[in-house]
């Protein structure tokens, strides 16, 4: 997402890992690291309080965690919502006023399971039910700004390795949607025309 952002913007790189976004910015020209614990309400004030102006805000940050809603304790609930959407609420709450100034577009990466959910995926799917409220709440409390759902397919990243590796599946990278093909239909919808307003945007694997 950041290296296709990188080609038409200045991009803030966020992330906990200071290393890993420094080398990524050197490899960016344009990009600067921003170093902040999204589930910190301090850190993120700190964070966003030298924005002035945003244009464009993703969120792609988040967690999963797969089991019955039997075995999913109040603590694995906490932190299933505290990062994917209590963050993802107290980020946008602290940069609407530079989102208003630019007229800006907020893209929350959601999920298939924010549209329909899945057996064993209750905290994850509830979560994600949860960011597609939100981003209709706030297209229509923010009418200055552009808000776009995105609900990717299973895509070939480290995450998706993890799910397979839980559910005692193969990961086969060739069968999902490339990271690259998510960040390329975001960098469609923020080129999308000022008279245009894309809401949602459903985006599946080819099925092969």
């Amino acid at each position: 997402m950041a290296t296709a952002l990188a080609q038409t913007h200045d991009v803030l790189l966020g992330g906990r890992d200071m290393e890993r976004l420094a080398r990524l910015a050197a490899e960016l020209p344009g990009s600067h690291p921003w170093p902040v614990e999204l589930t910190d309400a301090e850190a993120l004030a700190a964070a966003t309080s030298g924005v002035a102006s945003l244009d464009v805000l993703v969120h792609s940050a988040g967690m999963v965690q797969i089991g019955p809603l039997a075995d999913t304790t109040c603590d694995a609930w906490r932190r299933m919502l505290d990062l994917n959407v209590v963050a993802v609420a107290e980020l946008t709450r602290l940069l609407l006023p530079a989102l208003r100034a630019a007229h800006g577009h907020v893209v929350l990466i959601n999920s298939g399971q924010g549209l329909a959910p899945s057996p064993r995926w209750g905290s994850y799917a509830a979560s994600k039910f949860a960011l597609r409220a939100f981003a209709d709440v706030l297209r229509a409390e923010e009418p200055s700004l552009r808000v776009t759902s995105v609900f990717p397919g299973r895509t070939a990243t480290d995450m998706q390795r993890r799910v397979q590796a839980a559910v005692g599946g193969d990961y086969r990278p060739e069968q999902y949607l490339a990271p690259e093909t998510v960040a390329r239909t975001v960098l469609n919808i923020i080129a999308t025309p000022a008279d245009g307003h894309p809401t949602e945007v459903v985006l599946r694997p080819v099925a092969r």
